[in-house]
This record gives C-alpha cells, sequence and structure tokens, in this order.
C-alpha cells in the first residue's frame, strides 16, 4: 500500500487525537462513582482504542514510523477537574470536543470503512444527553423526555413575545429620545420612530426566518442520516440507545429492554435518535414564516410605544409623554419576565423601567448636544 506525506501526516494526526480520547475516557472512568457511567465511559475508551488500533496499522502498512504520543495538556487538565469536581461538571466541555470532532472522519475512505464516522456521531449524543441532563432529575423524567412525551414549545414561544417586545421597546425608545433630543421636530421624531420600528421589525423577522428555517433544514437532513443509519444498522442503533440509557443509570436489562421497546417502533426510534442528535424532534423543528410573523409583530408591538404619544403632540410634552408611556410599557415587561425568573414583580418591573430609562436618558442627552452643535 502507498500513501503520500499528506496521507502520513493525517494517520499521525489521527492517531494522536485517538491517544487523547483514550486517556480523556479513561480518567473520566477512574473519576466516576457511578457503577453505569463508569462502564459507558469504558466502553468509550474501547471504542477510541479500535481506532487508535486502525491508525497504528495503517502507519506500519506503510512503513512510517508509528509515534509514541501521549496525552496533551488539555486532556490531563480535564482529568484533573473531573478527579477534583466530578464527570458533570466536564461533560459540557467534552460535548463540545465531541461536537466539533463529529464530521472529522467523513471525508476520510480508510475511516469511512471502518465505520469510524457513525462512533464519532454516537459519542456527541452521548455527551450532548450527559451535558444537558442532572443528577437529581428522577431518571424517568429523561427517559420521558428522550421518548418525545414532554414538549416546552409554548413556554419558550412566549418568552420569545416577552423579549421580542422588550427589545423593541427599549431600542426604539432609545432611538426616539435621541432624536427628539436634538428637537428636529415633531415630523422628523416620527418619521424617525416608525424607520426605527419597521426597520428593526424587518430586521428581527428575517433573522428568525433565517434562524428556524435552518434549523429546520439541518434536522431533515439528520433525519435523512439517521433513516438510513437505522435501516442499515439498526443492531448499532440498538446499542447506541442502549448506551444512553446506562448512562443514564438504568442498570443493563433494563436499558435494553427500554431501548428494544422504543425500536420495536420504527417512528419511535427515529423520533428518539433524531432527539438525541439535535436535541428536538420533527414537530418541535418550527415554521419559519410563522416565528418570522410572530417576530415582527412582538417587536413592533414594543417598539410602537414610545412612538404613539407623537402621533398627536410634540416639543416637551411629547418627549414627557413618550417616557410615560414607555415607562409603563418598561414595567410590564419586567413584570411578565419574573415568570421565568420568579423574582418579585416589583424588584423585576423597577429594574427594567430604570435600564430603559437610564438608555434613552443617555440617547436623549447625546441627541441635546448634538442639536445644539448643529444648531438645530
Amino acid at each position: 500500500m502507498t500513501a503520500t506525506p499528506a496521507d502520513i501526516e493525517r494517520y499521525r494526526r489521527n492517531l494522536r487525537d485517538e491517544v487523547d480520547g483514550i486517556a480523556l475516557y479513561r480518567a473520566l472512568a477512574a473519576a466516576e462513582r457511578d457503577p453505569h457511567l463508569r462502564e459507558v465511559f469504558l466502553r468509550l475508551a474501547a471504542s477510541e482504542e479500535r481506532h487508535r488500533d486502525l491508525w497504528v496499522a495503517r502507519l506500519r502498512e506503510v512503513g512510517a514510523e508509528v509515534p509514541d504520543f501521549r496525552p496533551s495538556f488539555r486532556v490531563r487538565i480535564l482529568g484533573w477537574l473531573a478527579r477534583r469536581f466530578g464527570t458533570a461538571a466536564v461533560s459540557p466541555i467534552v460535548a463540545r470536543m465531541e461536537s466539533s470532532a463529529y464530521t472529522m472522519y467523513d471525508d476520510q475512505p480508510e475511516a469511512v470503512a471502518a465505520d469510524l464516522p457513525r462512533d464519532e456521531r454516537s459519542h456527541a449524543r452521548l455527551f450532548r444527553e450527559l451535558a444537558r441532563s442532572t443528577r437529581s432529575r428522577p431518571i424517568d423524567v429523561d427517559i420521558a423526555r428522550l421518548e418525545g412525551r414532554h414538549r416546552a414549545g409554548t413556554g419558550n414561544a412566549l418568552r420569545a413575545a416577552v423579549l421580542g417586545a422588550n427589545d423593541g421597546l427599549v431600542s426604539n425608545l432609545s432611538l426616539v429620545m435621541g432624536v427628539a433630543g436634538a428637537n428636529p421636530g415633531r415630523d422628523v421624531v416620527l418619521l424617525a420612530g416608525l424607520s426605527g420600528l419597521l426597520a428593526g421589525a424587518l430586521s428581527m423577522a428575517l433573522g428568525e426566518w433565517i434562524s428556524v428555517r435552518s434549523s429546520a433544514e439541518a434536522f431533515a437532513r439528520q433525519l435523512e442520516i439517521e433513516r438510513d443509519e437505522l435501516t442499515l444498522m439498526p443492531d448499532e442503533e440498538l446499542e447506541e440507545l442502549v448506551l444512553i440509557y446506562r448512562a443514564k443509570g438504568l442498570d443493563e436489562e433494563e436499558a435494553r429492554a427500554t431501548a428494544n421497546r422504543i425500536m420495536a417502533n420504527r417512528q419511535k426510534a427515529l423520533d428518539t435518535l433524531a432527539r438525541e442528535e439535535l436535541g428536538m424532534s420533527e414537530d418541535e423543528a418550527g415554521n419559519a414564516w410563522v416565528a418570522a410573523i410572530t417576530s415582527f409583530l412582538t417587536f413592533s408591538a414594543g417598539a410602537i410605544i414610545p412612538v404613539l404619544p407623537w402621533l398627536i403632540v410634540g416639543g416637551v410634552v411629547g418627549v414627557a409623554a413618550s417616557a410615560i408611556a414607555s415607562a409603563v410599557g418598561l414595567f410590564g415587561v419586567g413584570a411578565a419576565i419574573t415568570l421565568y425568573t420568579g423574582r418579585g414583580i416589583l424588584f423585576s418591573g423597577a429594574r427594567m423601567l430604570g435600564f430603559g430609562l437610564a438608555a434613552s436618558a443617555i440617547t436623549f442627552g447625546i441627541g441635546r448636544l448634538i442639536g445644539v452643535s448643529t444648531g438645530i
């Protein structure tokens, strides 16, 4: 077998990464007190050892020297942190590392032939789950979420609506007050306020449309990958589910029974595997147009408040009326945020009121300085 210098360098780079992976998983296993999780980490280490052996064999086949790599400084630090603070403390970091390695083997024919890309995807899924799971959460709640019985879409939509209205109110209040500070006349302030409302709402809507659409397209692509793997490699997908449930604390028998129950229903299996991949199911991908329109309307609802008084009055009265109307709106938004924070209504409302009025006062002052210096 022949190999180019670039191939040999790639083999060595892969070998170094796998040595790090083995050391990391062994360190996590040594630090883990839960026997189920310890077994999961040891299985992952064994998987990485298979990967390591592949690259060692490739280097020997082409007559290249096999380096004696040692674990990197980063891996040694993560191992120390795991021993000192527990594996849960480093799981989010490892999850990001696994996500960055998600496609590292997709374009390497030797790795594809040995099914390494599927292993990397499995590792990434597992650590995403470990990173977002809490040890105090009952195991049956975690499994119910994995099986798609818990939905949080309504709460997230309400939260987005409140924050969208807050963005519109604070940003347009600052704009209106900044222009009003220069005292260019009611028509100019009104034009600026309406322009700011329209520009901000369109920008928010477009950004939301792109975000949701991109997420849906990524989900659709991943769904196709999962569907193919479920058809071509059902046994491997079953073992992946078993591994995930073992990581959650189930023993081997319970984990396998749960995985078998899910795999018995192809659609449920597909939904569960996709949820592990992207953290959502097919009905949670969202509608881009609904998201865009909702974003446009909620931003506009907040942004119109400081503009409304200028439809009727101007000058000092307009500034005062706009400030009062916005103050009421700011307090209301702050009070609504307590739905998520649990803080007192007076505290949250007053805090939002203070920040919003402070921002508007600053822009009003800047506008006044500009107006004086330019003679407006």
